[in-house]
This record gives C-alpha cells, structure tokens and sequence, in this order.
C-alpha cells in the first residue's frame, strides 16, 4: 500500500507582484548540507481511512512548524507521485496574513539511530528552517516530487515563475 501524505503550499503575492511561497528545510543528518532539492512543503504522512487530506495537512503544518495554518480557504492542488510510491496531496492557501516566521517556529522532532549501525538514538528537528521564496527559487529548492504541486499553484494563479 502506497505511503500518503498532505500538506499545505502557502503562496502570497509581494507588493512588487512577486509571487513567494512558504517552503521548509529538511531536518536531520541527511539533509544538514543540501541545499538544492532538500526543501518541502510542509506535509507529513495520514491514514485515509482515519483522517481527511485536509485535516492531515493542517495537523502536519502544525506539527513541523509549530504554529497553526491560516483558517484558509483551501484549494486542492491535486495529488502527486513520487518516484518511491508515496503520494502527497497539496493544498494551497494565501498567506498573506500569515504572520509566523523564524524564530516564531517550533520545529517538531523525530528520533533516529545516528550514527548509522551506532545503536545511540538522537533527536533531530523535522525540518530546520522555513523561509518564503520565489517561485523560481522553490522550483530548485523543492524535492522533485512536489515540484508538479508549484506548477499547478503557478497555473491556478496565473502567474509566471517556473
């Protein structure tokens, strides 16, 4: 069975028209030195038959970043494969009154054996920083598999940028 996950694209426009997008940084050992294709939208895995997609994205924005998604409203960008299987569905939201930022951000946690093959334990942030970016700029920071998700938000707002 296929993994599924959901999450939240915040985009707003800046008052030169610029067009940025809510983007975060992959936490963890893995990720510390990528730049380039190690950022995300802030989702996280849900079961279907538990929860909805939208009600898993909110709880995952507020898990990663600490801090609660606008009230919305919400239009469903689509659902995306990756290459592994897994399956994101994304939803957008204008966040022009989104107020959060860094250090306003409370990074959830996950814990992993680390070193590999060490038998110790550590904690390490799910992601570690998030930043609003360009358009153009998410489209080389985003994981491959979510980059289709910023083509349909580019194409639901008209706007170039990718």
């Amino acid at each position: 069975m296929a993994v599924t996950s959901a999450g939240i694209l915040l985009h707003r426009a800046l008052p030169d028209g610029e067009v940025v997008v809510l983007v975060a940084h992959m936490g963890g050992p893995f990720w510390a030195r990528r730049h380039e294709g190690a950022w995300s939208i802030p989702k996280g895995e849900f079961d279907p038959a538990r929860e909805t997609a939208i009600d898993a994205a909110r709880r995952e924005f507020r898990e990663e970043l600490g801090v609660d998604a606008p009230p919305g409203p919400y239009a469903e960008l689509g659902t995306f494969a990756y290459a592994s299987g897994k399956r994101v569905t994304v939803f957008a939201a204008d966040g022009s009154a989104f107020a959060a930022s860094d250090p306003v951000f409370v990074f959830g946690e996950f814990e992993m054996e680390w070193p590999p093959r060490s038998g110790r334990r550590q904690s390490f942030p799910e992601v570690d920083r998030a930043e609003w970016v360009g358009l153009a700029e998410a489209r080389s920071l985003l994981v491959a598999g979510q980059r289709p998700a910023l083509d349909r938000l580019v194409g639901m707002l008209g706007v170039g940028g990718s």
